[in-house]
């Protein structure tokens, strides 16, 4: 469908149609305070972190005209209704993963992560050094939002088992939690996929409502406790290979600020996803260690069990390029991915290939 077609389908048509209507911006005079509502419980390792920095660096950039105050999930509204709530205007700005609203549309996948998607180089070129910001930005136009990548786990695992995964049937009739395109992927392959926020994750496996999860990482996941629970663990995985977090905010409120202030809230995302993804991966290999010295037991997926995972991912995507601005961002990201892939795998993951293996032989 095209947007003018989605926009008279969804529950939401209204609204956004008025937001990409709006007068020539008043800008806002003296100091506010703006409400950031999140997908995360407070505290939580690496995303509430992402939530400080952007909230931070908003309040100290500004001089305190403008104060970011964070809520958690559940404080103002629930994890999964951050979206709703700033497009409503309840809230001024959320902070979460933009998959989470494939539901509203498709394409906000692509500003998280998809299966067999960006790492997060790849992820960066197109997005700060293409036209990817820009796509965000009209994806966001379309419900009265305006977004920026403000938050980077890297590359998530493939999730944590009760049992060990040794062939692809294994998934069929699986009760797991994975959201996003990467979710309605796994479906392909018979899994009975759900969709529940980080603080839940924990009570589902312990009471058997789940038999396996993905999550981030290492490090995040042993904060949760998934080891306590969880018996095999996979560190690759095929849905998240560089997955960014974002912050919207409401589009009218964007527009009232002045463009000192605009361009504030892009740098202030900008570097909340340096800083993110410096965190998780100086965090995740001594996690990992740890997990190991624990008991867990690290997995590698086989190869017919990555064909089937491609596969699924493949025919997902092709099905939702009838969508025109889904077709536009998947082809975007995915000419991008592949010029960005040719130079990366003769240069970068060459050199790291043979740096790890003459390093170890002496």
């Amino acid at each position: 469908m095209d947007r003018r077609s989605f926009l008279k389908t969804s529950a939401l048509g209204g609204g956004a149609a008025a937001a990409t209507t709006l007068a020539a911006p008043a800008y806002a005079q003296g100091n506010r305070t703006l409400t950031m509502v999140t997908t995360w419980p407070r505290g939580l390792a690496g995303v509430w972190d992402s939530v400080e920095r952007v909230a931070n660096n908003i309040t100290a950039a500004t001089d305190g005209q403008i104060t970011v105050e964070p809520k958690a999930a559940g404080e103002l509204v629930g994890a999964l209704e951050s979206f709703d709530a700033v497009v409503s205007g309840q809230a001024d700005m959320y902070h979460g993963a933009d998959y989470y609203w494939v539901g509203q549309h498709p394409a906000w996948a692509f500003f998280t992560a998809v299966p067999f998607g960006m790492t997060v180089p790849e992820l960066m070129t197109w997005y700060y050094g293409q036209d990817g910001m820009a796509l965000h930005h009209e994806l966001g136009e379309v419900f009265g939002v305006r977004g920026f990548i403000a938050g980077q786990t890297g590359a998530q695992g493939g999730g944590w088992y009760r049992n060990e995964v040794k062939s692809a049937d294994d998934f069929n009739g699986m009760k797991f939690r994975m959201p996003g395109l990467g979710g309605e992927a796994l479906s392909k392959l018979g899994a009975s996929v759900q969709v529940l926020p980080g603080g839940e994750i924990y009570q589902a496996l312990s009471t058997g409502a789940l038999d396996a999860t993905e999550w981030i990482g290492p490090w995040s996941d042993e904060k949760l406790g998934l080891q306590e629970v969880c018996d095999f663990y996979y560190p690759a995985g095929f849905h998240e290979p560089g997955a960014a977090l974002s912050a919207g905010m409401n589009l009218e409120v964007f527009n009232s600020l002045t463009p000192a202030q605009q361009k504030i809230v892009e740098i202030a995302c900008a570097d909340a996803h340096q800083a993110n993804y410096a965190q998780f991966i100086a965090n995740n290999g001594p996690a990992l260690a740890r997990l190991k010295q624990g008991g867990t037991q690290v997995k590698e997926f086989t190869p017919d069990v990555w064909d089937a995972f491609g596969k699924a991912s493949v025919e997902l995507l092709q099905g939702y390029t009838s969508d025109d601005l889904f077709a536009k961002i998947h082809k975007s990201a995915m000419d991008s991915m592949k010029s960005s892939s040719g130079w990366l795998s003769v240069s970068d993951s060459f050199y790291a290939t043979q740096r790890d293996r003459v390093l170890a032989a002496m």
